[in-house]
């Protein structure tokens, strides 16, 4: 049964417009109105199609809205419904980011609050690294591959190197090629010190000013997202950190309030490009920078809808991206540490810094709702104009 464009468009913007919490909470949304209530495909089809989709990069909720659109309305469907799922969350942060550019953030009071949400989002970023670790690291080889990432970012290892070692590395060895395997890490490593290090990611970004990029430059950073993003949107943050802040476009404490910002709107949390984008290169740089980071979310849907499954079939494939993702889990790691020691000499009070982030942590594992990111957020908003204005 085909569906006309425009009520396809205005269903998915409504989804939009409702997704608050994470991409779990959309995905269940999106799962009781069109599978249990509306029966767009049996729960076993979209159980493989969510599946697939975990397994490639990009974010699962805005996949499966372009899939679903594709199914019922062909490529135009698609495309409708992708957008519509994600206008609300875009408008919202290029608002914010267009009224966080042009207020005052060295008032004492903001200056605060903001410094408490960068707190909120460290902890936010902790809690991520926890959690899709322990969906990832499923065996000591992935244990040793994201301690190697996570060790090759502290020294300044170019993740273009260290993520295909490691799914390299990882589908040599669950085919019993464990000889093969370290030698591809032995490569690895050789590789990053030809190439040299960079100092390690705590050098990057300490001054802003680098050449102003343009918007292919910025396309081209959301693009490298939109690709590596394996395991949630969490996973996006070192990649176009690596850009934006190790080039001197933004700094770590801009960079950290667009996160916060991001995590209160109804929307996939890559949706923090468009902010990035948007302070480095205002409309422009939004605007082409979104849409690197969303292509590939895009063109699996509308493309690949009919052989999408088939992802899940291939264990080969499986492997290859299983390893990768280790090493994504490696790289979140450090830069929340990296993150961390940078905003520890800002904090007028590092005791209650510690203890907003102690209280921060202690939501995100113990208090089980869609709404805890923003509780998380908000809290350290409270928390910094309370306990660090200087």
């Amino acid at each position: 049964m085909t569906e006309r464009p425009l009520p396809i468009f205005l269903r998915f913007l409504r989804f939009g417009l409702l997704a608050w919490g994470g991409p779990m909470a959309q995905i269940a949304m999106i799962r009781r109105e069109l599978v249990d209530d509306e029966r767009w495909l049996s729960a076993a089809q979209f159980n493989r199609l969510l599946a697939a989709y975990q397994v490639l990069p990009g974010p699962e909720a805005h996949e499966l809205c372009v899939h679903l659109g594709t199914l019922r309305g062909g490529r135009l469907g698609g495309l409708l419904a992708g957008l519509g799922f994600m206008l609300p969350g875009f408008l919202i942060v290029l608002a914010l980011a267009a009224l966080y550019a042009r207020i005052a953030l060295d008032q004492p009071p903001l200056t605060a609050i903001f410094l408490g949400m960068q707190v909120a989002v460290i902890a936010i970023v902790v809690r991520a690294v926890h959690r899709i670790g322990e969906h990832v690291l499923k065996d000591r080889w992935l244990w040793a591959l994201a301690a190697l990432a996570f060790a090759g970012a502290l020294v300044g290892a170019s993740f273009w190197v260290t993520l295909p070692a490691a799914g390299l590395t990882y589908a040599l060895a669950a085919r019993g090629r464990h000889g093969l395997a370290i030698l591809v890490v032995a490569a690895a490593i050789s590789a990053s010190l030809l190439l040299g290090m960079s100092g390690g990611p705590a050098a990057a970004g300490t001054v802003v000013g680098g050449p102003a990029p343009d918007a292919l430059d910025l396309f081209w950073t959301g693009l490298k997202a939109g690709l590596l993003t394996f395991g949630g949107a969490y996973t996006a943050i070192p990649f176009v950190r690596d850009d934006v802040v190790g080039r001197g476009w933004m700094s770590d404490r801009t960079f950290l309030d667009g996160l916060a910002l991001s995590g209160v709107v109804p929307a996939p949390l890559i949706i923090f490009g468009t902010f990035v984008g948007y302070q480095v290169a205002g409309l422009a740089g939004a605007l082409a920078i979104t849409a690197g980071m969303f292509l590939p979310a895009f063109a699996f849907g509308l493309f690949l809808t009919r052989s999408i499954e088939r992802v899940t079939e291939n264990e080969r494939l499986h492997a290859l991206l299983e390893g990768v993702a280790a090493g994504v889990v490696g790289l979140i790691a450090a830069t929340a540490l990296d993150l961390a020691l940078g905003l520890l000499p800002q904090l007028p009070s590092p005791v209650a810094g510690a203890a907003l982030f102690a209280a921060c942590l202690a939501i995100a594992y113990w208090w089980k709702s869609k709404l805890n990111v923003i509780a998380m957020v908000l809290l350290g908003a409270l928390g910094g104009w309370l306990l660090l204005a200087a």
